[in-house]
């Protein structure tokens, strides 16, 4: 029997989604090794809620980071990446994270970026918004 596209089958992803992807994933096992060295603990990567995704949240004492990746080709195009829209989508998710995880209510909460560039350090930019944004 020959094989038709249904009107349910997806198209396969291009190559340059598929490429963004594997960056993207790249990068955020790089910010989670260089989040541990710094003494955090990761609690969850890539964790989606219906709002949004939050790339790594992570623990070190008594505060959570919720904390985004970005990879871009500079330092910078990376930094401007984290768009006010994208904020917001991240706070909600964390709301989300928290509805979950009741036991880390008490926790001071914090919204970090990490950014990421070729042969580069990354970059761990604290406080890089807040809920209010």
């Amino acid at each position: 029997m020959a094989k038709t596209e249904g009107a349910g089958e997806q198209k396969a992803p291009s190559p340059e989604r598929v490429a963004a992807f594997q960056t993207g994933i790249s990068a955020e096992s790089r910010a989670a090794a260089y989040l541990m060295a710094k003494g955090y603990r990761i609690l969850a990567k890539r964790y989606r809620t219906p709002h949004g995704e939050i790339d790594i949240v992570a623990r070190r004492r008594s505060l959570i980071a919720f904390v985004e990746v970005k990879a871009r080709p500079t330092l910078d195009d990376a930094a401007y990446a984290v768009t006010p829209r994208q904020q917001q989508r991240i706070v909600h998710a964390a709301q989300g994270w928290l509805a979950a995880h009741p036991e880390h209510a008490e926790f001071e909460l914090r919204f970090d970026a990490m950014l990421i560039a070729p042969k580069r350090l990354p970059r761990h930019v604290l406080a890089a918004f807040d809920a209010s944004s």
